[in-house]
């Protein structure tokens, strides 16, 4: 019985979120004559019902640490991988944003077209010229008042799993002389990458302290260190 009540649950998710998904796709597309900043905030409500609805239908609350930390101007922000939750909830935490993502992801249907409206920097990993295009990117999304988040390693990892971190990030930081700011967070715990089930609790989400350097290998070194310390002291769910 509970794992159908549960399982209950989760179809009720998806068949809130995937309307949701058209409709405010759909209304960011007739209101892309306005101003950018407009259709930031209509897309982006799409971000704020996905994490409210998570929270309702697969029990997935989460407590944030650390918020004072947050530079009143935009910055870089290096985040740990686990998850698609985190990717959403970036948008609800932080101020208007853009951030690195895979260039596929802008082909799917509604959802990509959607993000397609709020100027994420859209590369093809496979591409020469990824490292280029995004540092030229970035600044010019930082000028525009934008914070700019990065996942330096690159894919979703499992918890305890690591990989080297890009230093991509940093080098943008260094470039447009603005901080960078480590976020660590336990996502995976309980939205893993592939299944569909979802354990519920309480997500951990801890922001550091500003980083200033100007060596990318430096503040990417410190990030990592920070981020791999924070996420061992999280509790594991139960």
């Amino acid at each position: 019985m509970k794992c159908l009540i549960w399982g209950l649950r989760i179809c009720m998710f998806y068949i809130g979120i995937i309307p949701a998904t058209v409709l405010i796709s759909t209304l960011g597309w007739l209101c892309a004559p306005l101003p950018a900043i407009y259709c930031y905030y209509i897309i982006t409500s799409w971000s704020r019902f996905f994490i409210w609805w998570a929270k309702i239908t697969c029990g997935l609350k989460y407590n944030v640490k650390g918020q004072e930390n947050i530079p009143k101007q935009p910055c870089v922000v290096l985040c740990n991988h686990q998850s698609t939750w985190e990717t959403i909830f970036m948008q609800v935490l932080l101020p208007p944003q853009s951030w690195v993502l895979k260039r596929e992801l802008l082909y799917i249907p509604f959802f990509g077209w959607g993000l397609a409206l709020i100027k994420p920097i859209a590369i093809n990993r496979s591409s020469r010229s990824a490292v280029t295009d995004t540092l030229s990117k970035g600044q010019q999304r930082l000028k525009e008042g934008r914070y700019l988040v990065f996942y330096p390693e690159g894919t979703r990892l499992s918890p305890g799993a690591e990989k080297k971190y890009s230093r991509t990030g940093a080098a943008v930081a260094i470039a447009a002389k603005v901080a960078t700011l480590p976020i660590a967070h336990n996502a995976g715990n309980f939205w893993p990458k592939g299944p569909i089930i979802k354990q519920p609790g309480t997500i951990s989400i801890t922001i550091g302290e500003p980083i200033y350097a100007d060596n990318p290998s430096i503040i990417t070194e410190k990030a990592k260190t920070w981020i791999d310390a924070t996420k061992a002291n999280m509790s594991p769910p139960g």
